[in-house]
């Protein structure tokens, strides 16, 4: 899917696209699921439909502030068939310019690999993905091998039992290790360009920034409802290739009818945060 009003790219297109919406903004991520419909303000049906409705007016009171969104592909699955028919109008909705992420983590080999890039790409009309590279080169290279995408790779995540497996005893992650130094090879061989997904109280992004340098674009969840600091994620980020992810924050401002402007005026304060610690 080509992004209407920006220059046309070959290889690495999409984080140039990226960095023409503006690297370092606020990044509301869309999703809704069963679970997530209870928390849909009043007036919306608590299914697929009212998922999209709610999103429609998500998008329109934020397009203009955001740097990408990012759809966790989960909270769509869950509703079934029509989650995914969710999921693809609501791609369909963000503004031309305005890159959409699927985040799905996917990580398997072969042909799984294949046609999970397949179906999040072609099918989904995703700008970039979320991929897991547990299992070595093979399990990442098929979303690699499309022109124009990105691919972020896990490397440290924010949940709080992250260290029982990503951590060493001498502290550097192992994952987060292999994955940066691997993916900065396996960029030089693929025509996508690699970026990173590190998580708040880590301390991992700046472990991520030195193996891949200062060019290479880390995705920050953890902020917002999770308690990560603006602050803290700009410093360790270093530079300006990075996007800081918040959901839940913007999406749940407020119950009340006034959702939409709640969700404006925290996306607005966030982007505020950033480029204020960005001075520091």
């Amino acid at each position: 899917m080509r992004l209407p009003g920006l220059p046309t790219t070959d290889e690495h297109g999409f984080f140039r696209e990226t960095s023409c919406c503006g690297r370092s903004q606020p990044q509301p991520a869309v999703r809704g699921s069963g679970r997530r419909c209870g928390a849909l303000p009043q007036g919306f049906s608590r299914d697929a439909d009212g998922v999209l409705a709610f999103n429609r007016r998500i998008i329109e009171a934020t397009g203009d502030l955001v740097a990408a969104y990012k759809p966790n592909l989960a909270f769509y699955e869950s509703l079934g068939a029509a989650g995914w028919a969710c999921l693809k109008a609501t791609v369909e909705a963000v503004p031309a310019g305005v890159p959409v992420i699927g985040d799905g983590k996917r990580g398997d080999i072969g042909n799984t690999a294949s046609r999970y890039a397949e179906a999040l790409f072609d099918g989904l009309g995703f700008d970039a993905v979320t991929v897991n590279g547990y299992m070595g080169r093979e399990a990442v290279e098929p979303f690699a091998a499309y022109r124009g995408r990105g691919v972020y790779v896990l490397c440290r995540t924010s949940n709080k039992d992250a260290a029982q497996v990503q951590t060493c005893p001498a502290g550097m992650t192992a994952a987060l290790s292999s994955c940066a130094w691997r993916g900065w090879r396996w960029d030089g061989t693929r025509a996508a360009t690699w970026a990173w997904w590190s998580g708040h109280g880590s301390g991992a992004a700046p472990q991520v920034r030195q193996a891949v340098g200062p060019r290479m674009e880390i995705l920050i969840p953890g902020v917002g409802a999770q308690g990560g600091s603006v602050r803290d994620a700009v410093a360790a980020a270093g530079g300006d290739a990075f996007i800081i992810n918040a959901s839940r924050s913007i999406l749940f401002a407020s119950a009340g009818p006034d959702f939409a402007d709640a969700a404006r005026r925290a996306a607005e304060s966030l982007r505020s945060e950033i480029e204020a610690a960005r001075q520091v």
